[in-house]
């Protein structure tokens, strides 16, 4: 396994990657549902994520 180093990132290989705008739509809120529960992820002002069910 290869060590990441500070100037390099870690290799994702096949971890899909999602900007939090897109699945917000340009907005602050998204709803997420996986196995019939719906989440909401929301960015805060301070530009935190949060997830809650």
């Amino acid at each position: 396994m290869q060590v990441p180093s500070p100037n390099r990132p870690c290799p994702t290989e096949s971890i899909p990657v999602h900007s939090a705008e897109g699945l917000t739509e340009g907005g602050a809120t998204a709803h997420i549902r996986l196995d019939g529960q719906v989440y909401t992820l929301r960015i805060t002002r301070t530009n935190k994520l949060i997830l809650t069910k």
